[in-house]
């Protein structure tokens, strides 16, 4: 077991109960998560506490608190770039993925949610989460492509595939298609922006609400230093 992988155990085990699942699934995601500076073990573990917090605030609801665990642990063990065709598929690989390993350990009915949460977080894969569980994943790993980490990690992403930070002649798409693709900011109007309206939990549009403003904040900070040179 990694140190990382330690750190994470440790951050489960403080939110829910010591399952007998944890440990033998977190060797498998050893074993097969490929890990970047943007989906790792630290990815993991603020997710998870976006996740906690949001089902707090949903507790209205019901949340069943070790899904979302479960959920949150395998929700990108099968991690394809952001450019590959297959891309859209990687969240249904990895809901897969998790069911063969945790079949032993949960009801089918709590295994169709963990299924479910998995498959839907991803905003490339086209599915809309149902279950409070799904839903409360997928608001806790969008937050996480808001504010602060939301802007390290779309740079980050965007280093390692080598696009450019923007397009000297028009930064922020004003005559030309955006192309995230090709160029780092226009990540932040072709999808980032978009989040705070795709959150599918009252706590979690409260959490994002915050993190939006820092993105607008930052890019505002970007036009005026564009204009000054």
């Amino acid at each position: 077991m990694t140190k990382e992988n330690r750190a994470y155990t440790a951050a489960i085990r403080a939110r829910i109960h010591d399952q007998a699942w944890i440990v033998p699934g977190l060797a498998a995601l050893d074993e097969t998560m490929e890990q970047d500076g943007g989906h790792d073990y630290a990815h993991l573990t603020r997710v998870l506490v976006n996740a906690v917090r949001i089902a707090k605030g949903e507790v209205a609801h019901n949340p069943d608190l070790e899904v979302i665990a479960a959920a949150v642990t395998f929700h990108d063990v099968i991690n394809l770039p952001k450019n590959s065709p297959d891309r859209h598929l990687a969240s249904t690989k990895s809901a897969e993925f998790a069911v063969k390993i945790l079949e032993p350990y949960f009801s089918d009915e709590r295994l169709a949610k963990i299924e479910e949460a998995i498959r839907t977080h991803s905003y490339s894969s086209g599915f809309q989460p149902e279950c409070i569980e799904a839903k409360i994943v997928t608001d806790a790993d969008r937050l996480e492509s808001l504010g602060a980490f939301g802007i390290a990690r779309t740079f980050y992403v965007s280093g390692v595939m080598g696009r450019s930070i923007l397009d000297q002649s028009d930064p922020f798409a004003e005559r030309r298609e955006l192309d995230d693709l090709e160029f780092a900011l226009d990540h932040f109007p072709a999808k980032l922006l978009k989040l705070r309206e795709r959150m599918t939990t009252k706590t979690g549009r409260e959490m994002a609400e915050q993190r939006h403003r820092f993105l607008e904040v930052f890019l505002d900070q970007i036009r005026l230093e564009v204009q000054d040179e």
